[in-house]
Order: C-alpha cells, then sequence, then structure tokens
C-alpha cells in the first residue's frame, strides 16, 4: 500500500496490481469496497498489459473521510494520484457505485483520461426522465429512501443493515458470489472498506442515491464503453441506458441474461479495450 498526502492533508490509499510498466488504468470501486477490489483473477492484468491502480475513496479503508464530498469531488482524487504516481495519461474503469466516480474524472480531465468504461453504473439521482428507483432491490430502494431525507437517515439506515442484514439477492447475483475467487476478494475488500467505521459508506450513498453528481455526464467527450446485465436488480438497466443516451459517441453493451456480478465477466474485454486495444468489447 502507497500513502498519497493532499494538499489539504487528506490521506489516499493507494494499491497497484498487473505490469509496473503497463497501461495504467485507474479503477473506480464498487460501494461498500476499497482499494482490495478488482478482478478476482490478477494474472489478467498482466497478460493484457495493465498497470491496475486501485485507491480508498474517502473514508473507506485507509482513506481519510471527506464528508459531503459529491461524485466530481472523484477527479481531484484521482488526479492527485495519477501526480504522485507519476502518471500524465491513464484510463478509468469503474464498476457499480465506482461507475459514476471513473465518469466524474473522465468529464473533468479530458487531457489526461484516454479512455472511460463504466459497468453496471448508476445514473445521476437528478436523471431528467428516468424513473430512478423503478425496478430496483428493496434494499437499495431503502438507502435511496434515507438518502434523500440526509445524512443523519443515512447513517441510521446502515446501522440497522448491520443488525439486521440485507435482503436476499436474486439467484443469478448468488451464482456468482458462490464463486470461491469472487467470495474470497469481495469479503476481503468489503471488511477493508468498512474496518474503520461506516464513514466511507455513508458518504457513498449520499453522493450517489441522495443528489445530482456535480457534473454533466454530457460534458464527458473521452471514448466511453458502457456495460450493464439485463437482470441486474441493484442497478436496473434503464441507468445504463439512460447513459448512453447522453453521454456523446458512448456504447452500451445490454448483456440479456446477466445479473449485477456479470461484470465480473465482461472485465477481461473492457480492459483489453481500455489499455488500447482496437475493437469494442464484445
Amino acid at each position: 500500500m502507497r500513502e498519497v498526502i493532499l494538499d489539504n492533508g487528506r490521506t489516499l490509499a493507494v494499491e497497484e496490481w498487473g505490469e509496473a510498466g503497463g497501461t495504467p488504468v485507474v479503477y473506480l470501486h464498487g460501494s461498500p469496497m476499497s482499494r482490495l477490489a478488482r478482478h478476482p483473477d490478477d494474472s489478467l492484468f498482466r497478460e493484457l498489459g495493465v498497470r491496475l491502480i486501485t485507491y480508498d475513496r474517502p473514508g473507506f479503508g485507509c482513506s481519510t473521510p471527506h464528508e459531503g464530498r459529491r461524485v466530481a469531488d472523484a477527479a481531484a482524487d484521482v488526479a492527485a494520484v495519477a501526480d504522485a504516481l507519476g502518471l500524465d495519461r491513464f484510463a478509468v474503469f469503474g464498476v457499480s457505485g465506482g461507475g459514476p466516480h471513473a465518469l466524474a474524472c473522465a468529464a473533468a480531465l479530458p487531457a489526461r483520461v484516454t479512455r472511460a468504461a463504466a459497468l453496471a453504473s448508476l445514473a445521476p439521482r437528478d436523471a431528467d426522465g428516468l424513473e430512478w428507483t423503478a425496478g430496483m432491490n428493496e434494499g437499495n430502494r431503502r438507502s435511496a429512501a434515507a438518502a434523500l431525507t440526509g445524512r443523519a437517515a443515512v447513517v441510521e439506515h446502515l446501522a440497522n443493515v448491520g443488525t439486521a442484514g440485507l435482503p436476499p439477492l436474486p439467484e443469478v447475483e448468488q451464482e456468482v458470489l458462490s464463486r470461491p475467487d469472487v467470495s474470497a476478494m469481495l469479503g476481503a475488500a468489503f471488511a477493508e472498506a468498512v474496518r474503520p467505521g461506516l464513514d466511507g459508506w455513508v458518504d457513498d450513498v449520499v453522493a450517489l442515491f441522495g443528489t445530482g453528481w456535480g457534473f454533466d455526464p454530457a460534458a464527458v467527450r473521452v471514448p466511453v464503453r458502457l456495460w450493464h446485465g439485463g437482470l441486474d436488480t441493484l442497478v436496473p438497466p434503464s441507468h445504463g441506458e439512460w447513459l448512453a443516451a447522453r453521454i456523446p459517441g458512448a456504447a452500451l453493451r445490454l448483456q440479456a441474461g446477466a445479473g449485477h456480478g456479470g461484470h465480473f465477466d465482461a472485465t477481461p474485454a473492457m480492459l483489453g479495450w481500455l489499455a488500447g486495444g482496437a475493437e469494442d468489447p464484445a
């Protein structure tokens, strides 16, 4: 782990995977996850010639909390990480709650971000014309309702989740989570995310479920590829369709038989494209 100290004194915890001299790809983790979240087969990064860079968003793992942060604020944090690592140009890759944060980097850093990918990504809460919670599972609906009430309500909601547990996931999700490599990676990434407490999770819910992102997705001008599972009830596919319709030139692959966790199987092709592959992800 490497610590990046920002000008305001905050710390961001960073990890690297794959080829040290490979194509740099900054990975924006889901929520609640940490810098340990990634595709579980680390050999994939070496095979694709990728230098994967992950970091804890504020409040998760070893990164300092940043109460009141918005999705747009991720761009400055990623720029600081890239500066510390000596990276001029890099791709960004976000999954689930990390998708909006990757798009924030693409919008704010067009001279540095080469390509952007967002898999199973949420759309902004203030997305015009989108019925935001339609088709969404009960757990995320509850988070969305709490986020609209305010941070204190989210704190109470997540504390109750820790006591009562989350509603059961659909079979298509359980099939992915039953894979030993996926289960081990997610377990470690989640444990690290909440080890210091729930601040990171709370602030993610507020930023993703309760307010706009602080930037317009239509402002993204770098090449963007989106992926979404047609059976996803954590983040319904209508979110991916909305993003594809708003981001200029974005291409969406909607995979009919996949759920939210299908992003693991979609990752190799997407990483290959981010690393400079000429072909669109299949």
